[in-house]
């Protein structure tokens, strides 16, 4: 992990302070920019959204699938936090909170419209960073690579029609044109541009595709960085009438956050995963494909929405919760350790 990586959460919080006086400052300007539309998708926007998610999917093989036989619970607890409670907690932690916890505190609409943005965040699992939290864990690279293509490959399909069941349960209207065209754009279209780009930088080897990694690093960063600043720009307002929505909206996604990791620590200790599966399993499933959320919220409810604003405020809340996560399981390796080591000795 760079020091830059270790301090995204600084940047991060760098980026939104800036993102909100250029608001206030050159209003006109963020105006502009709020104008370049197609489709209900932002132009510039798009572009920054490109330069995150392509060098994320360059890391994808799906050649990698095939050795999913060698260790099935941990991948069996993935898929079934990822795809069978983490976008439903997530939304009932929405209206929990939302609807009834803060209901004097916000109006309905925007209580409708965060609980938009958890759920596109519940929904999306994460891409890239978990190559970053199974390093830090020592977790198995192939296997974490095996975990992350079959998700990938799941989320093409199963995305938007697990945000438009849970959307609609929430009342909340789903234009399917807009959500069906953001899913292609952002995860099925860079998907097949870095299975080809791996291909062609396999040819030359391993090391040229890692030098090539290396390079694209800054530009996926820049990228983030510049998407929080326009976001913030453009909530500035909203922000500084009402600071204490960051903290309202970041108070489910904790919630969140802790408890799915809990549940899939907790049941790959019950099931005796190694731990080199176990945590990288667990993290996956704690984890969110922020970049995905933040690209459809703009593009289903527009730059200026509660809903973008809520994927936004999951960047800030996710770096610092998962490196507490990652020393936490660090912390607790014996556990697992123990139990491999009773089982060789029987």
């Amino acid at each position: 992990m760079s020091l830059f990586e270790r301090y995204l959460t600084l940047w991060v919080g760098l980026s939104i302070l800036a993102g909100i006086l250029l608001g206030q400052v050159a209003p006109e300007v963020f105006a502009f920019l709020s104008g370049l539309e197609f489709a209900h998708v932002n132009l510039v926007v798009a572009v920054l959204i490109w330069a995150m998610v392509y060098p994320m999917m360059i890391a994808v093989d799906f050649a990698s699938i095939s050795h999913v036989r060698d260790e099935p619970k941990g991948l069996l607890i993935t898929l079934v936090v990822n795809w069978l409670v983490k976008p439903f907690s997530m939304a009932a932690l929405g209206i929990l909170f939302f609807q009834y916890l803060f209901a004097d505190m916000i109006s309905t609409e925007d209580a409708s419209s965060y609980i938009a943005g958890l759920v596109l965040l519940g929904a999306a699992p994460c891409t890239a960073m978990v190559f970053v939290w199974s390093q830090l864990t020592r977790g198995d690279a192939n296997y974490t690579l095996v975990q992350v293509s079959v998700n990938d490959v799941i989320m093409v399909f199963a995305y938007a029609p697990i945000v438009a069941l849970l959307l609609g349960v929430t009342d909340i209207p789903v234009p399917w044109d807009t959500l069906v065209l953001s899913v292609l754009l952002y995860v099925l279209v860079p998907l097949l541009a870095g299975i080809v780009t791996r291909h062609l930088l396999m040819r030359r080897g391993k090391a040229a595709m890692d030098r090539f990694m290396e390079r694209l690093k800054p530009v996926s960063m820049a990228g983030l960085l510049a998407t929080v600043v326009l976001l913030f720009g453009f909530q500035g307002g909203v922000i500084l009438a009402d600071p204490l929505i960051i903290l309202i909206i970041a108070l489910p996604l904790l919630v969140q956050s802790y408890g799915v990791f809990a549940l899939a620590y907790a049941a790959a200790w019950g099931l005796r995963v190694p731990f080199r599966v176990a945590a990288p399993c667990a993290l996956i499933g704690t984890s969110n494909f922020f970049e995905l959320a933040v690209a459809v919220a703009i593009s289903l409810y527009g730059l200026n929405s509660g809903a973008a604003l809520a994927t936004v405020v999951g960047v800030l809340v996710e770096v610092p919760v998962m490196l507490t996560l990652v020393g936490f399981a660090n912390r607790t390796r014996d556990w697992f350790d123990r139990r491999t080591a009773l089982q060789v000795r029987n």
